[in-house]
């Protein structure tokens, strides 16, 4: 046989296997998990061979122990892992001790010592070989377990689990297969031979046994393994009956059992005397016959019936005389056979069975002999299971029933028997002599039994109502609720024998058997029902005799009796000791009461409180009772000399009876006036009774009500006296006191610690309770009590004794939690513990309210936080330790869930404190054991398995218990988040293992175990989380707990999302764990009862994808992001990994349908798409409240009162606190009428708090909501914009954002979405329709699919309308509000129809090549086309569509009305046929808009201060600007611009005289004024540019408007054109400025403007002149010397983009040149027709200006100053001439080169494309991180960029050398033929008087063209002219002529223009030919 194959058969056979048989089995019948039963199956086959040699062992073997001890040199194959593997000497030493000590195969030994290693850090502070122990036995437990639980699913006699039919028969099969191969046997062995104490002396011997936590839990397992297999034969025996061999073997065993040390079985023996008690039963039978005749099939099969060999040697057996080791369990068992021989004697099947049913009577007398009712109490009561398991009880309690029922002769003689015996005892008391030694005490023993068996009711069973036969007297409605319509029905047979015998007990009743009958009663009355018949029981007995004084003749059992009797004792009591004082106390003479007097007193207050705990009509009837008064008379016998036990009774009765409320008020009063004393007597006896008693009064007298005014009258009044009494008198010296019973010390502690907690619990802090109030006592003022509360409150916040105990004793109770041992008042010690834990938790839950009230009064009280108080310094360890003793409890949580769970709740409040964490991790982390310790017990708690999430309250002890394991979880993890948010080191970081001394990036996390790391609370969370991943149903945690599934997301998002943590946290998820994957997988979870949680679940997750789709992408770890984008993006199905039993039938599926149909795979959903779709829209709002009384709108602000932000940050409504608001208010109501209506009233309050209820889940539900589509949008942005674009192709990414456009929109636009979604959404619509709008513009630049058949780009035309529909509908369904909602449609609907716009194309020039024709027929492109389907569907959406983007853009939030405004624009340019034009205009939106700009002048105006305000209003302007900009570009938008009063209203506006100072601002992200000014400046500017163009037929009435402009903000116009400093902003303004002047500045422009008186005439006429004289200086500025300057001056300034700053600078020069010249051909053309009547706007002048080398030089260096100072030179013009041609053939060369580098893209190199994307990047090594694709893109747009600017520079060119010709020619055509020169001699100073004709007559202005002609030429002399001639003709040589018509060549005809550039080339040259010639 191999190694392996060995190795493989017994691998992990002790444990791995073992325990996951006992998860499916218990999966499948305590769980009925669905398709379980299928692997139950499976697993049943596999592990068959262990319950049939069940527990054994596999077998050592020479051969395996050779193996074992060659692995250390060869190796050894291990199952799982690959090759051989090395082992160490020590471990196969281990190995080889282990197998000795458990007698196991080596191999299994082995391979249980690698699972302990596998498994150590689980068990921190164990070895491996401590492990392996635990190991060992937990898989036996699991196999008993296993076996236990399958025999409980078989049906049968007594019970049923309700399972399907399919899996009881699987398991019934199996298991009568087991029981056939003798099961039963081979249990009972097990049981005999395993053995703790045996167990545990072999360990010790090998040292298997480690601290106490692992001896307890060592000795729990073997313990509860024994227990399992004695349940599997107790269950077995239950359903079905055992064989007579097993039967027998059964009673041989017990023969052998022994009691316990106090006379009682142990619970496993217990379960076997109940196997053989459920083997001899046949009480069911009678049952059966009852509820239906015929044949049962569970009676054939009763061995007693059909097997006469069964019952003979059973009978036989028991009958044998041979004594047992236990006398009282033989007689047990002979009782019982003997019933059910009884039983069988009534049964037709009995007669053949007569000879042994004879010996019934026999029997019995031997188990009466054997004392079978004492040991029934002894040994079966005593045991401390008997009471936790329903069947016992029920057996236990058929066992008594059918004894006094079917045996009445026996019960009969038993009566006989103790009276006789009676007589005996009264006769020798008379005479003195001893009691006869024959008595017995059957009858005693029996009604004791009774009272102990039926006074514990632990399930409230109520099974004593049998021994109850109500009369018809009795027949009340409230109460006989099982016989309620039933009073004429006879009750069983059974019943009535029974209460027959409980009323014949009574009567006539021996002094013997009184206390005995009491103590039966007593047991009797346990239960709501039980107890009225009781209490109608002792009424009737006295209301038969007549009332003496005596009451002698009364029954004895009665009422009547009882308080007769307690009223003489407290007479005489009360005569004897008139004046009781401390003297007498310590020697109270006894004579009053005797010790039997004094038993049966206790016996009936007994009976008495049991009866009045029990019914509230009995404690009514008894305390209102005339005669009787209890409460006053066990009041007065308080007073009197009475043994404290007894006063003890009497305070429990008074406690009893307080738990009326209407009793306990008076009772207050009442103890007020007896003012009880608990003296000093129970000291010195050193048991204390009566303070505990008084405590438990106390305690349900507080419960029930507690007066204000208590004591009022008699001493200040309230509750004062009584808590200082506690505090000081009972709970601070109870550790000092001597106790003679251990465990009453911790009774004490309990008692009075738990009436605290109930003061406490009660009290809320009012600000009353801080002011000083004082009360009137016997004419004094004194000063009033506080509330108890309050008192307990200020000594918890103090270092006071209280405080210092209650820490003490949480100390001394972890220390005893330590020890795992078992000591006297364990369970009181640890409700104490329990008690102070809740009082620290209550005390820190109100310490905030209580402080902030203590402030706002201003009293002197001092108080500290408790926090900081707990971090004080411990008086017994001298460390401050306080916090950490707390925290200790939670290692405790599998023993004392309760204390884990406030210790975790404290914590939790405390983890709250920022300053406080510091100083916790270094409490924690001080000691390394304590650490570790610590760790462990934060670990166990989240670990543990049993803790059960649930909506409703508890029903049993079970499931409360795992609610409370549950809440500890949540608060430990809320703890974790809380912590989190805080400052490092804290709390939370130490808990999941992050380093805390270092820093925590630092962090390596680690799979525990791997380089030492131990179990941190981040793998039990991870471990929760990851339970079920594996298995197609999803993790297990999220269906089961959802609340704790949400939190554990949070905790890892948390880690996730902190820079700290955030790194070592993802590494690990990512590497160890797969843990994204591998949850985003099961995506979306579906949770119906829970949606909520499922929500919160997803959102967390998805928040933590995000950030994992980040880091992957950022730390280029494609294939991480690449598996999980396809993952959540994919459209095609994923092949899922299948888990065991589950096969893989899709793929099957899938391969058919794939042959199938051919080329189609079936797409499944989206997983983005399917967790969409797990986000309801809808949300059912409640309905508004209908009250009849309460006033609506009181109650509305009441509740919104009642409202706080919860820990989630959901605002809702404490319904606590409106409950008790309502409730005060309702009881504040005075009158009849109030009271009668209070039940409608109390109603009412309840609507109302179930609409709030409701209210509240409305609104978490909403948030939820909220949260899970802000995640999505995240993630789906996330996913868009981080990952990288290469991974998801543009066809798919298109496919993708059309999917999730489509899905958003149908959702959102369903008729019941909630508004409270639809920001979100929209936000998310606007996302992704950017990147929709991006990628196809992507794809388009790339050239992919432009002109595709299917439409536009990969996404279908189609698909494009249909998200443009939707995006409308989302616009128009928000109606009226949600204005700022609609901005994001807005810019949505912005980036839509920016993909139909057709991106920049380069100019070539060559447009002229193709003839207008083929311009006109070329097909529509896909631009064009998907433009005209927009506006079709933005068009029929008609009117509606334009009103609401109308409104939004003349009103509302600034950034809705840009985008309302941008998207008017947009429309407007694509609507040829202006529909929303006409509309803009006709509805008045437009004029609206225009009148707005008046009132946007002062906010305007407030932004040119240096430090402006806000800048929207600037941003607002612009946008409306922008938007009439557009308007006018159509001549019908113009006209009505300029009939709303446009024009008008700019020029009222003042903001555009203000202009600021040159100032830099120095910090660059807000623009300095001037900036700013020059924002509000050029679109005005712009806006009147486009009118002038636009209105051709209405061109003089919009010129003189503007002109009006011009005119009224003349001095700020005639400032920007003089400015000295040329920047880029000023030429922009001056390129405008000119542009607008040279349209407008025109003689008659003011004629057209309407009548205008001639003063003003005069004075526009003044301002025009200059407008003209500034343009013609700048003229000289720019064509001259100044141009160079600037353009180095722009390289200098920014030298990082020089080339763009140059080409703007070079931009803007040439317009304001071409519009200067533009200005000076409109003005001469104007003048006139023909040149010699035109004006002059040059002089004559010819020389070129100097300075070309760049210095400044101005022009006037060529002539006398003075006349220059005023008029440009032809020369100029001549200048600017040539300076156009060389750029015009700068510009020429640089665009054709290039256009040549667009054309050879691709063959670039690299370092020439870095250099084309430089501009265009931002940030340094931009352009490095970029793709290739990405770089040849940019490298494309800054050639287009490049062309297209040269392109417009050589119009700009071509059109200044045009005019300058023009005006040139007019000039030397003018000067050189038509003027006239003047003789030099008429003036010695031809300037000066130039100058002064200049100052009278404008002639070279020349508004009057004709007027003063001859005065101002008369100036220009012959010399002039021929000066002029010579200069000309030398500058305006051949080779510039060559070049202009070389321009004309290269450039106009191209251009499809013909100038005249040749023409007057010609005119020029034939002009300067002539004149040469004349002159000849």
């Amino acid at each position: 046989m191999s190694l392996f194959s060995l190795l493989a058969s017994f691998a992990l056979i002790l444990w791995g296997p073992l325990k996951e048989l006992w998860e499916t089995v218990d999966g499948a019948v305590l769980r009925r998990q669905p398709e379980s039963v299928h692997l139950l199956d499976l697993q049943l086959k596999k592990h068959k061979s262990h319950f049939l040699s069940l527990f054994r062992n596999p077998p050592k073997s020479a051969e395996q122990r050779e193996k074992v001890r060659k692995a250390s040199t060869e190796g050894i194959a291990i199952q799982g892992q690959q090759g051989s593997r090395l082992l160490p000497e020590q471990l196969l030493k281990e190995a080889f001790i282990l197998s000795d000590l458990f007698d196991i195969g080596e191999l299994a030994a082995l391979e249980l010592l690698l699972a302990g290693e596998q498994q150590q850090p689980h068990f921190p502070g164990l070895t491996r070989g401590l492990v392996a122990v635990l190991l060992y036995w937990d898989g036996k437990l699991c196999v008993a377990n296993s076996l236990r639980t399958l025999i409980q699913s078989r049906q049968g006699k007594t019970f049923t689990l309700d399972l399907s039919g399919e899996l009881v028969a699987l398991t019934s099969r199996f298991t009568d297969e087991l029981m056939n191969q003798g099961l039963t046997k081979r249990i009972l062995t097990l049981v005999s031979e395993i053995n703790v104490t045996r167990e545990f002396e072999k360990l010790q011997k090998e040292r298997g046994l480690g601290n106490e936590k692992h001896r307890k839990e060592v000795s729990d397992l073997i313990k509860e393994s024994r227990q399992a297999l004695a349940d599997s034969l107790f269950l077995w025996t239950c359903q079905s009956p055992l064989t007579k061999d097993d039967t027998l073997a059964l009673i041989g065993h017990l023969e052998t059992v022994t009691a316990q040390a106090d006379g009682s079985l142990d619970s496993m023996n217990m379960a076997l005397v109940m196997a053989l008690l459920y083997c001899l039963d046949v009480s069911f039978i009678e049952q059966g016959t009852e509820d239906r005749e015929g044949e049962n099939p569970l009676l054939l099969a009763l061995p007693l019936l059909t097997e006469r060999q069964y019952v003979s040697a059973v009978h036989s057996r028991l009958m044998d005389g041979q004594p047992w080791k236990l006398p009282g369990l033989q007689a047990l068992c002979r009782l019982a056979w003997a019933l059910s021989l009884r039983v069988l004697s009534q049964l037709p099947q009995g007669c053949a069975l007569v000879e042994f049913t004879e010996a019934d009577e026999a029997l019995a007398d031997q188990a009466l002999l054997g004392d079978v009712f004492l040991f029934m109490k002894e040994g079966i009561l005593g045991c401390e299971s008997f009471g936790q398991e329903e069947f016992y009880i029920r057996r236990l309690h058929s066992l008594i029933t059918d004894f006094l029922a079917l045996m009445p002769m026996k019960v009969k003689q038993l009566r006989n028997r103790a009276d006789e015996d009676a007589r005996l005892v009264h006769m020798s008391l008379q005479m003195d002599s001893e009691l006869p030694s024959s008595l017995r005490k059957d009858l005693d023993h029996l009604m004791i039994l009774i009272g102990e068996f039926y006074s514990k009711d632990s399930f409230g069973l109520e099974l004593g109502l049998e021994f109850w036969c109500p009369t018809e007297s009795l027949q009340h409605t409230s109460l006989q609720g099982s016989y309620l319509g039933m009073a004429l029905q006879r009750p069983p047979h059974k019943q009535v024998v029974l209460s027959k015998f409980v009323r014949q007990m009574g009567d006539l009743l021996p002094s013997t058997l009184y206390m005995s009958y009491l103590r039966m009663l007593k047991g009797l009355a346990n239960g709501p029902q039980c107890a009225h018949y009781c209490f109608s029981l002792l009424k009737t007995n006295g209301a038969t005799h007549s009332d003496n004084i005596q009451g002698v003749s009364g029954s004895p059992v009665s009422w009547e009796h009882f308080f007769h009797s307690l009223m003489l004792y407290h007479e005489n009591l009360r005569r004897d000791f008139p004046n009781p004082d401390a003297a007498q106390y310590r020697h109270p003479p006894i004579r009053g009461i005797t010790q039997r007097e004094m038993e049966g007193l206790t016996s009936f207050f007994q009976l008495l409180t049991t009866i009045i705990t029990w019914s509230e009509n009995a404690r009514l009837a008894l305390c209102e009772h005339p005669q009787w008064t209890p409460v006053v008379v066990m009041l007065g016998l308080l007073q009197c000399s009475v043994p404290p036990v007894l006063k003890a009774e009497v305070l429990q009765c008074l406690a009893a009876f307080g738990k009326s409320p209407e009793i306990a008020a008076s009772l207050w009063q009442s103890l007020e006036y007896t003012q009880v004393e608990l003296n000093e007597i129970e000291s010195s006896c050193e048991e204390y009774p009566l303070t505990r008693s008084f405590c438990h009064l106390i305690s349900t007298l507080v419960e029930n009500s507690l007066p204000i005014n208590l004591g009022a009258g008699l001493r200040v009044p309230g509750f004062q006296p009584y808590l200082d009494f506690l505090r000081d008198s009972v709970f601070l010296p109870f550790p000092t006191r001597a106790y003679r019973r251990p465990a009453e010390k911790w009774e004490v502690a309990d008692a009075v610690l738990e009436v605290f907690h109930k003061l406490l619990r009660d009290y809320e802090p009012q600000p009353s309770d801080f002011v000083q109030e004082m009360v009137e006592l016997q004419g004094e003022q004194v000063s009033a009590h506080k509330p108890p509360g309050h008192s307990i409150m200020f000594h918890l916040l103090n270092d006071s004794p209280m405080l210092v105990l209650c820490l003490s004793l949480l100390e001394e109770g972890v220390r005893q939690l330590d020890t795992y041992a078992l000591f006297p008042g364990k369970k009181h010690l640890e409700s104490a513990v329990l008690h102070c834990l809740r009082l620290l938790d209550l005390a820190l839950q109100k310490e905030v309210v209580f402080m902030d009230l203590l402030r706002e009064s201003q009293a002197s009280l001092l108080v500290s936080p408790l926090e900081q108080l707990l971090q004080g310094v411990s008086p017994q360890t001298r460390k401050a330790d306080h916090i950490v003793n707390i925290a200790r409890y939670l290692y405790h949580s599998s023993s004392n869930p309760e204390a884990a769970f406030q210790s975790a709740k404290i914590l939790r409040r405390i983890a709250n404190y920022p300053n406080i964490q510091n100083r916790l991790v270094g409490d924690f982390t001080h000691d390394q054991t304590v650490s570790d310790k610590l760790m462990a017990g934060f670990v166990e708690c989240l670990d543990n398995e049993e803790a059960e999430e649930g909506t409703e309250k508890g029903d049993e002890p079970q499931k409360t218990i795992g609610r409370i394991r549950h809440e500890t979880q949540i608060h430990i993890l809320n703890l974790l988040i809380t912590s989190l948010e805080l400052k490092t080191p804290n709390l939370a970081l130490y808990l999941l293992g992050y380093e805390v001394k270092k820093p925590v990036s630092s962090t390596n996390l680690q799979d525990p175990g791997v380089l030492g790391c131990s179990r941190s609370c981040l793998h039990a969370i991870l471990s929760l989380l990851q339970r079920g991943t594996e298995k197609r149903s999803g993790p297990v945690l999220t269906q089961q707990a959802p609340h704790l599934a949400e939190l554990c997301y949070q905790v890892i998002y948390q880690l996730c999302a902190c820079p700290e943590t955030s790194g070592p946290t993802m590494r690990y998820l990512r590497t160890s764990q797969d843990f994204l994957f591998s949850h985003l997988q099961h995506l979306p979870f579906i949770l119906s009862s829970n949606q909520i949680a499922a929500l919160s679940q997803m959102s967390w997750l998805m928040k933590t994808a995000a950030i994992e789709l980040r880091v992957t992408s950022l730390n280029r770890q494609r294939s991480h992001t690449q598996r999980l984008v396809s993952l959540l993006l994919d459209d095609q199905p994923h092949t899922q990994h299948t888990a065991d039993g589950e096969s893989g039938m899709e793929e099957e599926t899938r391969s058919v349908s794939g042959f199938l149909h051919f080329d189609t795979v079936s797409k499944v959903r989206r997983k983005l798409l399917s967790v969409l779709d797990t986000i309801d829209f809808s949300q059912d709002m409640p309905e508004l409240l209908q009250l009849d009384f309460f006033e609506r709108t009181q109650i509305e602000q009441v509740i919104s009162n009642c409202e706080h932000v919860n820990e989630q940050g959901h605002t809702v409504c404490n319904v606590k606190l409106l409950h008790r608001v309502l409730v005060a208010e309702v009881n504040a109501l005075q009158g009849m009428a109030a009271i009668g209506q209070r039940p409608l009233l109390m109603e009412e309050v309840n609507s109302i708090l179930q609409q709030v209820v409701e209210r509240n889940r409305v609104r978490r539900s909403l948030s939820a909501k909220r949260h899970a589509l802000r995640s999505w949008r995240s993630l789906v942005e996330t996913l868009l914009t981080a990952c990288p674009a290469d991974l998801i192709p543009a066809d798919d990414r298109q496919l993708i954002i059309r999917d999730l456009l489509l899905d958003l929109h149908d959702k959102v636009l369903s008729e019941d979405a909630a508004g409270e979604l639809m920001p979100i959404v929209a936000g998310a619509v606007f996302t992704l329709t950017a990147h929709l709008s991006q990628s196809v513009l992507s794809e388009q630049q790339q050239g992919v699919g432009l002109e595709a058949s299917s439409g536009f780009a990969s996404i279908a035309n189609s698909a494009l309308h249909l998200i443009l529909r939707k995006l409308l509908d989302f616009i128009l369904c928000t109606g009226g509000g949600y204005q700022r909602l609609r901005a994001h449609l807005y810019g949505s609907l912005l980036y839509y129809l920016q993909i139909a716009q057709k991106p920049d194309e380069p100019d070539t020039l060559q447009q002229a090549g193709k003839a207008m024709w083929e311009r006109l027929t070329a097909p529509e492109d896909g631009f064009s086309k998907l433009q005209r389907e927009n506006l079709a569907i933005i068009e029929s959406y008609g009117k509606a569509l334009m009103e609401v983007v109308c409104r939004d853009a003349c009103d509302g939030h600034e950034i809705s009305r840009m985008l309302a405004l941008a998207v008017l624009d947009r429309i407007l340019s694509i609507d040829r046929q202006n529909q929303w034009l006409v509309y803009v205009c006709n509805s008045g939106y437009l004029r609206s808009l225009v009148e707005s700009l008046r009132q946007d002048d002062v906010a305007l105006q407030s932004l040119l201060t240096p430090q402006p305000p806000l800048l929207k209003p600037l941003y607002i302007y612009e946008s409306k600007m922008a938007l009439l900009t557009r308007v006018a570009k159509t001549g019908q938008g113009a006209v009505e611009l300029l009939r709303c009063g446009l024009v008008a209203q700019l020029i009222e506006c003042q903001v555009f005289d203000m202009v600021p100072d040159m100032m830099r601002d120095p910090s660059g992200f807000i623009p300095s004024p001037m900036d700013r000014y020059r924002q509000i400046l050029l679109p005005t500017l712009r806006l009147f540019q486009v009118i002038l163009t636009s209105t051709t037929m209405n061109h003089q009435q919009g010129a003189a408007q503007v002109l009006q402009w011009l005119i009224v903000h003349a001095d700020t116009i005639q400032s920007l054109l003089r400015c000295q400093e040329l920047s880029m902003g000023v030429l922009q303004e001056l390129s405008l400025l000119t542009g607008i002047i040279s349209k407008t500045a025109l003689p008659g422009a003011l004629e057209m403007g309407g009548e205008v008186n001639s003063a003003a005439l005069m004075e526009f006429q003044g301002h025009i002149n200059r407008f003209q004289r500034l343009c013609l200086s700048l003229l000289g500025r720019l064509a001259g010397s100044e141009r160079e300057r600037l353009l180095k001056q722009a390289e200098i300034a920014a030298p990082g983009d020089s080339a763009d700053r140059r080409e703007e600078m070079e931009v803007a020069m040439q317009q304001v040149c071409a519009n200067i010249m533009e200005y000076c051909q409109t003005l001469l053309l104007q003048s006139s027709a023909q040149a010699q009547f035109s004006i002059c706007l040059f002089s004559p002048s010819g020389s070129e200006p100097a300075g070309r080398d760049g210095g400044r030089t101005d022009l006037s260096s060529t002539l006398p100053s003075m006349t220059y100072s005023r008029t440009p030179s032809l020369g100029l013009v001549l200048y600017l001439l040539k300076n156009s041609a060389a750029d015009f053939f700068r510009f020429h060369q640089s665009h054709r080169q290039s256009l040549g580098k667009l054309q050879s893209l691709d063959q670039l190199p690299p370092e020439e494309l870095k250099e084309l994307c430089q501009g265009l990047v931002s940030g340094p090594g931009g352009v490095e991180k970029i793709s290739s694709v990405q770089r040849s893109l940019l490298a494309k747009r800054r050639l287009v960029q490049l062309i297209n600017n040269r392109a417009k520079l050589l119009a700009l060119c071509s059109y200044v050398i045009e005019t300058c010709l023009f005006v040139l020619w007019r000039h030397l055509e003018y000067y050189l033929l038509h003027c006239t020169p003047t003789d030099p001699k008429d003036s010695l100073l031809p300037g000066a008087s130039l100058y002064r004709s200049r100052l009278t007559d404008d002639s070279f202005g020349g508004l009057q063209a004709s007027g003063g002609r001859g005065l101002g030429l008369s100036r220009v002399s012959q010399q002039d002219l021929d000066l002029l001639k010579s200069d000309m003709a030398a500058g305006f040589g051949e080779a510039l002529q060559r070049k202009l018509l070389e321009v004309e060549g290269l450039y106009s005809q191209v251009r499809s223009r013909y100038t005249f550039i040749q023409a007057l080339v010609r005119r020029i040259r034939g002009l300067l030919r002539q004149r040469n010639k004349t002159r000849n």
